[in-house]
């Protein structure tokens, strides 16, 4: 079922958007090797200093894109994160004709700027990072919120992070040209 915003869409975008939905996981060669530099975010993030969590979050994110074939972004991790009357702003991507790709991270709640816990933060990363592969990898023209793509989010960090294995996928709806 796509969310609500899905009818303001135009036929253009409820397609990409469909086929964005479709796609509900993403495969990374070798994900257990990439472990180590979890650990670093992991350590960086629990020593509450930024450019070392910018430098480990950069070097995570280099190693899934050259693993997932797709050109590189800029990584940028800020302190406090921005709020405002709808709530704080956890992460940001950004593209710009002519520029390299950005995406930009914050490692501090709002309120009391504490240091966020570690699956918040690299869910926030790899949720970002869903945007960049959207334009990437599957070559979409839109990176929607559809349940597609927060499985894809999912996927990645099951991959990373052991625990329990994922959910399957969910079943397109019916009608889906997806499916």
């Amino acid at each position: 079922m796509p969310f609500a915003y899905y009818e303001q869409l135009s036929r253009e975008q409820q397609r990409i958007y469909r086929m964005s939905d479709a796609v509900t996981a993403l495969r990374v060669r070798e994900p257990t090797t990439l472990r180590p530099q979890v650990e670093a975010v992991r350590q960086a993030l629990a020593s509450g200093e930024r450019a070392p969590l910018e430098r480990a979050t950069a070097k995570l994110g280099n190693a899934l894109c050259e693993r997932l074939d797709v050109a590189p972004v800029l990584v940028e991790v800020l302190e406090v994160r921005p709020s405002s009357e709808e709530g704080e702003l956890h992460g940001l991507y950004t593209w710009e004709p002519g520029r390299r790709p950005r995406l930009q991270v914050w490692m501090r709640t709002a309120k009391q700027a504490r240091v966020v816990a570690f699956r918040t933060y690299l869910r926030t990363f790899l949720h970002e990072l869903c945007h960049h592969l959207d334009f990437q990898l599957l070559e979409l023209s839109h990176s929607f919120h559809t349940d597609g793509f927060f499985q894809r989010e999912s996927s990645l960090f099951h991959q990373l992070v052991p625990g329990p294995a994922p959910r399957g996928p969910k079943k397109p709806p019916p009608g889906d040209p997806g499916a």
